[in-house]
């Protein structure tokens, strides 16, 4: 339960963000009108009625890659076996 309230408090935070920044646009474009209801012997009849509309914008995000060649300059690294760094060691010694 503490888990679906903990999602819940970060989905409703991440959407004020959303707004906050710009990156997200909420506008309604048609209120909402509640139904004409009447009751009668046969029950309960429900007539019109209209849900709200919306106009959503988003931000959008680029992702992509350069098409251009990069030269990129790679360490160079030398592995010396035991031996051979002993000999080394004892080369420089002298």
């Amino acid at each position: 339960m503490r888990t679906i309230i903990l999602v819940l408090i970060l989905a409703v935070v991440a959407l004020i963000i959303a707004i906050q920044t710009g990156f997200l646009d909420i506008r309604q474009t048609r209120g909402a009108q509640a139904p004409d209801l009447s009751a009668d012997s046969n029950g309960v009849t429900a007539t019109g009625g209209q849900a709200p509309a919306f106009d959503v914008e988003t931000g959008k995000v680029a992702v992509g890659s350069k098409d251009q060649n990069v030269t990129v300059q790679v360490p160079t690294i030398e592995v010396q076996r035991p031996a051979e760094a002993n000999q080394a060691a004892a080369n420089t010694a002298n």
